[in-house]
């Protein structure tokens, strides 16, 4: 489940620190750089993955990648080699990281080169400052639960079966939605084998509490608390006044069927990946996954004030102020 670790066993220094990033920005290069000066210069290990080794412009002697001070290992692999990642980018980076990095007892922290930063908090001006106390120990460790979903086929009576189409890991959400359609879904949702409800729709957005702040948020869900246990279920417009975002325990299981009656090829995605055809012959499972992602976040922390600083609570506006 998602959870503050108040209690969590003190670890020893962060000695292995992996480097993660993406091409494509030269500010995320910039931090990238930074990044890499910094960990040299605390004579730290520095594992760098082959894609952000990849990247034109990054400041690395490859002289010196020796396999002890330096090292460069396959993206999959990073958890492996390291007791710390620190991903350089937005939250779609973070995103990825967890893909990778799940269930490996890796805290991962991100430094923010995108726009919100829900996942990657920390501001690359204050990269020196944050990254220094985190290295000597003084940090917040954050559980975050994944869910995961499986497509299964149906037998004949369009039970599903232990036959699996596609499966993925998702963060934030896995969405089912109509691709390049513009025709509604027809589906019916279950859950814990109970019939909640046929829907008429242009999808829906299966959600953890962590990404109850991300396209959960924009089709009109809940903000959910991440230490919440609890999997949000948001409509994309559906049709029908009626129909609202329902939230359930982490624990339920989900199963969506198309109708024999759609009219259009869904889609089932995680976390904004590639996306999977869902027939009305199958099954979409969705349920928490048994791994869980640590997230690092340093001193001073704060949920509520991510949520007022990102998502501008407190712009003021001074037409609304009272006249004195």
């Amino acid at each position: 489940m998602s959870n503050f670790i108040n209690n969590h066993p003190k670890r020893p220094p962060f000695r292995r620190i992996g480097v993660m990033g993406r091409a494509g920005k030269s500010s995320v290069i910039q931090t990238l750089n930074e990044l890499i000066a910094l960990l040299d210069e605390r004579d730290l290990s520095i594992i760098i993955d082959t894609e952000t080794a990849a990247i034109q412009g990054l400041q690395l002697d490859f002289d010196r990648v020796d396999g002890h001070q330096f090292k460069i290992v396959p993206r999959q692999k990073i958890g492996e080699y390291c007791d710390f990642v620190i991903v350089v980018g937005g939250d779609g980076s973070m995103l990825h990281a967890a893909s990778v990095l799940a269930g490996t007892d890796v805290p991962v922290l991100g430094i923010n080169r995108g726009r919100l930063g829900f996942l990657a908090d920390v501001n690359p001006d204050e990269l020196n400052e944050r990254l220094l106390r985190v290295l000597d120990g003084d940090y917040w460790l954050v559980e975050r639960f994944l869910l995961t979903f499986k497509i299964v086929q149906n037998d004949e009576n369009g039970k599903p079966t232990d036959v699996v189409i596609h499966e993925d890991v998702a963060l934030n959400d896995v969405v089912l939605h109509a691709g390049k359609s513009v025709h509604t879904i027809d589906f019916e949702l279950h859950i814990n084998d109970s019939p909640v409800y046929r829907q008429h729709a242009d999808g829906l957005i299966v959600s953890t509490p962590t990404g109850s702040t991300a396209y959960s948020l924009s089709a009109g869900g809940p903000i959910i608390h991440p230490t919440i246990d609890a999997i949000c279920l948001v409509p994309m417009h559906p049709h029908t006044l009626s129909s609202r975002p329902l939230v359930v325990a982490g624990g339920s299981q989900i199963a969506i069927n198309i109708h024999k009656d759609n009219r259009t090829q869904p889609m089932v995605g995680a976390d904004g990946k590639a996306s999977a055809p869902l027939d009305n012959d199958q099954t979409l499972l969705i349920a928490k996954h048994e791994k869980t992602l640590l997230l690092l976040h340093p001193p001073g922390y704060n949920f509520y004030e991510a949520c007022r600083t990102k998502l501008h609570w407190n712009l003021y506006n001074e037409e609304f102020a009272l006249k004195t």
